[in-house]
């Protein structure tokens, strides 16, 4: 598997995402994966609010959440079936303003892939959208898939045999999460100012349908499951219970 990180300019609110994006990537290569940071998905998007004080930021969090907990230094909160800091709000290159993530990053991501496999005549193209999140007790921000389209985002090994013959009964691999890891390895936190990259040879299996819930997992299923014991109830904006 290989990994092009384009160096780019600086992408500004409400570009044309679709130009940008040929600009850099001339020619992707059938069964190619294409990663867009979620950065530039919510700017072409508008999805940006001005910041006046962080009482503003604080309602805004709570609003983009399914859930929110304070903490000491933090808003922790469940956006998307994920946990995450501040509901992905940033504030870092935004020169005043405070960047959401994409009102849907299934949609952007199917959306981009129809018409960059028109452009290029290709039969199979993946899209992923990242987003940058930590792992509780490890240091270090990992990537990770907000939206995909284009490839199957889990591979099942259950019912498969080990090395040694067993039956596998819980074994699954998150292929999403993990192209987006190694993808923004290469593109990098801070002022590299890479937020596309190519992935060529990865070992995912290409499909016209993608299952966005594929890789959610109901809450008493998750291993974490006792750390979340003060999460019985998860109620959505909706009002209904997750």
């Amino acid at each position: 598997m290989e990994i092009k990180a384009f160096r780019t300019s600086i992408f500004r609110e409400n570009e044309d995402l679709t130009a940008f994006i040929f600009k850099y990537v001339k020619n992707p290569k059938e069964n190619s994966v294409l990663v867009i940071t979620s950065k530039i998905i919510a700017l072409a998007e508008g999805r940006t609010v001005e910041y006046k004080n962080q009482s503003q930021k604080n309602k805004l969090i709570k609003e983009e959440s399914d859930f929110t907990l304070k903490a000491k230094h933090n808003l922790f909160t469940i956006k998307d079936g994920m946990i995450m800091a501040f509901a992905g709000i940033d504030e870092s290159n935004a020169k005043g303003k405070l960047i959401l993530l994409p009102k849907d990053s299934f949609q952007s991501a199917e959306i981009l892939r129809k018409k960059i496999m028109h452009k290029f005549h290709l039969k199979n193209l993946g899209v992923l959208i990242t987003d940058s999140e930590f792992v509780p007790l490890r240091v270090g921000a990992l990537g990770v898939a907000l939206g995909y389209a284009g490839f199957v985002g889990t591979r099942n090994y259950i019912g498969e045999k080990d090395i040694f013959g067993r039956t596998l009964k819980m074994s699954k691999t998150n292929v999403a999460d993990s192209l987006a890891t190694s993808a923004v390895l290469c593109m990098g936190e801070g002022k590299e100012r890479q937020p596309l990259a190519l992935i060529t040879g990865a070992p995912v299996i290409f499909t016209n349908k993608t299952k966005r819930n594929e890789l959610v997992i109901n809450l008493k299923e998750d291993i974490y499951a006792p750390l979340f014991a003060n999460l019985k109830t998860i109620k959505r904006k909706n009002g209904q219970k997750k």
